[in-house]
């Protein structure tokens, strides 16, 4: 392993968002120097078409572009390269053209790779597990296209994993036909969730594993704490490590399902291009919540994009 101080950029190309985490690392120590993230919307249409539209492999392409800019500017005599990862999740899992967006990633100086759902579980694990190593954890990855939800001890390879194709953009567009969405379409749309983990949290129940702590990550997660506190301007410093009971996701869920998408536009706290998808988002938590039997669950930061940049660091990219 190496052990001299590194820079190292990753990027994490998902159904709804494109982020960026760079960071520098020194004997497993991890400093974030710049955290950006975007909504692109790379999954638009693809649960129905299998196909990545132009359009959104744009928004994701011009972004990248952003974003190498970005890491450029932090070359300096002491780090003349900053190594890039960058992986591709759900939506183009699923889409037939995806090789489009990696030769355009290419012509960046991006290698992307598009990972299977296993590999996702464990990174976002790795990432999510920081400073909870020890506990008996579930780490919840509501993403656009896919749900991840991984078992284990934290700072240990985790005991049990799985992804789902259950996430916000594809129940959207599978249930939600109406504005606001009917109580019939929100009743299909968790119950479709449901049957779906109930074998996955029986056969873990089965198993032994415990359960001391939910970790919940990314957009849907990280927007609940942000409406709550009302955050006209988001706060990660805030965020990170917030506890979230049952009864307040389950009222934000409630609030939001019964407004318009333009009123939802509106609420403080919460992105106007993830009102149309944070209706389901909150849904599948709600129903993860549900299947592990927990009351609350923990906010993370930390994610996929800090287990990419350790495993780059490990493997001395």
């Amino acid at each position: 392993m190496a052990t001299k101080t590194q820079r190292i950029a990753a990027f994490d190309i998902g159904t709804v968002t494109c982020r960026l985490l760079l960071a520098e690392v020194r004997n497993g120590a991890l400093v974030e120097l710049e955290r950006r993230c975007a909504i692109t919307n790379l999954g638009v249409g693809v649960d129905k078409t299998g196909i990545l539209q132009e359009d959104a492999i744009g928004r994701v392409v011009a972004k990248i572009g952003e974003y190498v800019d970005i890491v450029n500017s932090y070359k300096t005599d002491e780090h003349p390269a900053i190594p890039m990862v960058a992986v591709a999740t759900s939506a183009s899992r699923d889409a037939r053209n995806s090789a489009e967006l990696v030769e355009k990633l290419r012509e960046l100086g991006v290698e992307l790779s598009v990972i299977e759902g296993s590999r996702e579980a464990a990174l976002s694990f790795r990432g999510a597990a920081r400073g909870y190593e020890g506990e008996n954890l579930l780490v919840a990855d509501i993403g656009g296209g896919s749900t991840e939800v991984v078992m284990g001890v934290g700072g240990k390879e985790p005991a049990r994993s799985h992804s789902f194709n259950i996430g916000c953009r594809r129940v959207t567009e599978r249930f939600y036909v109406s504005d606001p969405p009917s109580e019939e379409e929100c009743t299909a749309a968790r119950a479709w969730a449901r049957e779906q983990f109930a074998p996955y949290f029986e056969g873990a129940r089965n198993s032994g594993i415990a359960i001391d702590r939910i970790v919940a990550v990314a957009g849907t997660a990280t927007s609940v704490v942000s409406m709550h506190k009302k955050m006209k301007v988001y706060d990660s410093s805030e965020v990170d490590g917030s506890a979230v009971s049952l009864e307040t996701l389950q009222g934000l869920y409630d609030r939001l399902r019964a407004l318009p998408l333009a009123e939802r536009k509106q609420v403080v706290g919460l992105q106007p291009e993830r009102a149309s998808v944070i209706v389901a988002g909150l849904g599948i938590l709600l129903e993860v919540l549900a299947a592990a039997g927990c009351k609350s669950f923990t906010v993370s930061e930390s994610d996929i994009l800090q287990g990419l940049i350790l495993d780059a660091y490990e493997q001395g990219i």
